[in-house]
């Protein structure tokens, strides 16, 4: 049925392009939600790329990416707080709410361990639904979170038949068919080996999951190819290169993966541009040196969209 649904949505798309619109007008006609499944579904490769704010989200809409991550880490970051559930799930909720008004592509948000419990998790499916968020990343971790990247910390995994239920319930809740639930197989990071992966990938595909991330932190992909080579393609399987990012794109299609996140680098550019500029202003006590390396404020102004805002004020405003 979902195949001849991708059949029907790539007829529509080239029939739109074939008018001559583009593929953000071709993005109007299709909901979030189906975009991320078709991307899910694809037999290419698929890419998306983190953001943590509306700005960062339509930059990276405007890069061409087809798809947002919303990561746990970035939003966090941008807080100032650190990536332990610090940060409420409805302030997360409300951050993504302006980063799905200020793009057309969707957002797959990065859902931690899904803020508690089954009846947590599937509350924030009634939620993010509501605010146009195509898809939740739950990771099968225990409430608080700990980041899978930090060193010498504990990763204590739960129950699988319990996350598995979790993931059961946020697909019983959601009411858009099309909307995306993917389970993150934490047992690489919690320190397990392949079988134990592969169980639980396996008893959250069997639970309805849409797509399972396999994460590892090695600084090389060998838990990643274990783990393809070993599973039978029965779901798509996301993959996070952080770690392993020397690794050359094309060995992710020859073991079949459906997804690359690029999980952090807009916000540690940020972190990093920040940082340089600062310091540069602090020392000279002057702008002579950063002025003309930082954005101008008229683009500021244009990826805030104040051009929509003058249309209107001509519009709705008394002529005086």
């Amino acid at each position: 049925m979902f195949a001849l649904q991708l059949s029907r949505s790539a007829h529509r798309a080239s029939s739109y392009i074939s008018r001559g619109l583009s593929l953000s007008s071709v993005r109007l006609q299709e909901k979030k939600t189906t975009q991320l499944k078709r991307m899910l579904q694809s037999d290419e490769l698929e890419f998306i790329m983190e953001a943590h704010n509306g700005l960062s989200a339509k930059i990276v809409e405007e890069q061409g990416f087809k798809g947002i991550w919303g990561s746990g880490l970035s939003i966090s970051a941008q807080l100032g707080v650190r990536d332990s559930n610090e940060a409420s799930w409805t302030q997360v909720l409300d951050v993504l709410e302006y980063m799905s008004d200020a793009t057309t592509v969707p957002i797959l948000l990065d859902a931690d361990t899904g803020y508690g419990n089954f009846n947590n998790a599937r509350r924030l499916v009634k939620k993010l639904e509501q605010r146009g968020v195509a898809g939740a990343c739950i990771e099968d971790k225990l409430f608080p979170k700990t980041n899978s990247l930090l060193d010498g910390r504990a990763q204590p995994l739960a129950d699988m038949e319990e996350f598995a239920l979790k993931i059961k319930a946020c697909k019983d809740t959601q009411s858009d068919p099309d909307f995306c639930v993917v389970a993150r197989v934490e047992a690489f990071i919690a320190g397990w080996g392949l079988e134990e992966a592969l169980r639980r990938a396996t008893a959250y595909s069997e639970a309805g999951a849409d797509a399972i991330v396999m994460h590892s932190k090695k600084s090389d992909p060998s838990d990643i190819e274990a783990f393809m080579t070993a599973w039978p393609n029965k779901t798509p399987v996301i993959i996070i290169p952080t770690k392993y990012y020397t690794t050359p794109t094309q060995q992710f299609r020859d073991w079949k993966c459906s997804m690359v996140i690029w999980a952090n680098h807009n916000v540690r550019a940020s972190v990093s541009a920040m940082q340089d500029v600062t310091a540069k202003i602090h020392k000279s006590q002057s702008l002579v040196d950063v002025e003309k390396k930082v954005a101008p404020v008229n683009e500021l102004f244009r990826l805030q969209n104040d051009k929509e805002l003058r249309q209107a004020e001509d519009k709705y405003l008394p002529k005086v």
